[in-house]
């Protein structure tokens, strides 16, 4: 059952990463705003004595 793999002829370093690098840096904005709005909700709640 282990004999399924195909055998390829891949130079390490020649795959294109474009779309990864995209999509981890679109990743990387949406953290940083979440974490940026979860912040200004917990400093609004704080001066509103909530």
């Amino acid at each position: 059952m282990a004999q399924h793999h195909e055998i390829t002829d891949h130079k390490h370093g020649t795959m294109d990463v474009t779309e990864h690098e995209r999509t981890f840096d679109g990743f990387i904005r949406l953290l940083i705003w979440g974490a940026v709005s979860s912040l200004a909700v917990v400093i609004f709640l704080a001066l509103a004595n909530a």
